[in-house]
């Protein structure tokens, strides 16, 4: 007989496998000698972040089924790659049998949750985008259930979909909030673009260097660059009267968050779920995609007042020093922001996602 065994597909970016870690501690508190095994790529975040987590990770092949005609280059190793895919999936869960299977969307996401599915395992999916990707939405009529992270997102999966929020860790959930004794009279700025960093925000952002020496004192940056760019940037703070601490990744982001006043960033769905956990304002800046994931996320935080955006289209570094500046000026318009962030905020959503895993898999072995 099957023990308590969670498969979790998960990988590319810290916003899939934050998330992920958070439910999969939340599903070994709940049941305990239950076990959690991960799968991803081999080139993925993953490959780092899971075996340091404690968990056990299997590799599929996979490849993303790109834009293009049927016969692209790139659709054809889009198609290839979920055959693939699909054999080691089946090949793992067969070797595994797991009682259920979580994916949160992407490529490796759809190719297990696909192969678990047909083959008669318990699914659920984790939605944290206000819009969902187009795997998810490929992925509706076959998973059992759906966890959504906004009540406007249940739309797509119907009776199948659970509103949970999007899981946090925990580390970040117990951020101290924003306070006026905290802010101080420098405001601290902390600007990421994802785990992997984002070049565009990297570069707004030193060519607004120069344009921001006239309160330079009155500003502390942490800006995390991602590898590629880190030389680059961090000689542009050494040339700068900006005071600028440039790293080229951050582990610990729950002390990043605590020691900042704003946040500069992507609007991912995991960047947008810790910024209400932990309750900071925060200058948004959506990357772009296909199906509008991260507009319709920052759209979402302004409309709550919690955060103000900018599209990359208008990112310009003097539109990047106004709004900065205009922050910075406004201590207690940073107040009423934090406050209406943490007001989104479901801390319990990894605990929510993990007792509707619980019920799936229990289901499957009684």
């Amino acid at each position: 007989m099957r023990d308590e065994h969670l498969v979790v597909a998960a990988g590319g970016t810290g916003g899939h496998l934050y998330p992920a870690l958070a439910v999969a501690e939340r599903f070994c508190d709940l049941l305990e000698g239950a076990r959690v095994t991960f799968i991803g790529t081999e080139r993925g975040l993953e490959s780092r972040i899971v075996p340091k987590a404690g968990y056990p990770l299997e590799y599929v092949r996979a490849q993303p089924l790109r834009g293009g005609s049927l016969l692209s280059l790139k659709k054809i190793k889009g198609i290839l790659g979920l055959l693939q895919g699909m054999i080691d999936a089946r090949r793992i869960l067969k070797k595994l049998r797991p009682s259920v299977v979580m994916g949160l969307g992407a490529y490796v996401s759809g190719t297990v949750l696909l192969t678990a599915a047909l083959r008669g395992i318990p699914t659920l999916i984790l939605e944290p985008n206000a819009e969902p990707g187009l795997a998810n939405k490929w992925l509706g009529p076959f998973v059992d259930e759906a966890a959504v992270a906004w009540k406007q997102t249940s739309r797509h999966f119907g009776s199948k979909a659970v509103v949970t929020g999007n899981p946090v860790r925990q580390e970040i959930v117990d951020v101290a909030p924003l306070t006026e004794e905290a802010q101080g009279p420098v405001m601290r700025v902390l600007l990421f673009g994802g785990s992997q960093g984002s070049s565009i925000l990297n570069r707004a952002m030193t060519d607004s260097l120069p344009l921001l020496a006239g309160v330079s004192e009155r500003l502390h940056v942490v800006h995390q660059t991602g590898p590629s760019d880190f030389e680059r940037v961090r000689r542009a703070y050494e040339d700068s009267p900006v005071n600028g601490h440039v790293t080229p990744y951050i582990d610990a982001m729950d002390e990043a968050y605590a020691t900042s006043d704003l946040v500069v960033s992507r609007a991912g769905a995991t960047t947008c779920a810790e910024l209400a956990a932990c309750g900071r304002p925060a200058l948004l800046v959506p990357l772009p995609l296909a199906g509008g994931h991260q507009e319709a996320n920052a759209s979402l935080l302004e409309r709550s007042g919690a955060a103000r955006s900018i599209l990359q289209s208008e990112l310009t570094p003097e539109r990047l020093t106004q709004e900065l500046v205009s922050l910075l000026g406004a201590p207690e318009k940073r107040l009423v922001m934090a406050a209406a962030a943490r007001a989104l905020a479901r801390p319990d959503a990894a605990e929510r996602v993990a007792e509707r895993l619980v019920g799936l898999s229990e289901g499957a072995l009684s």
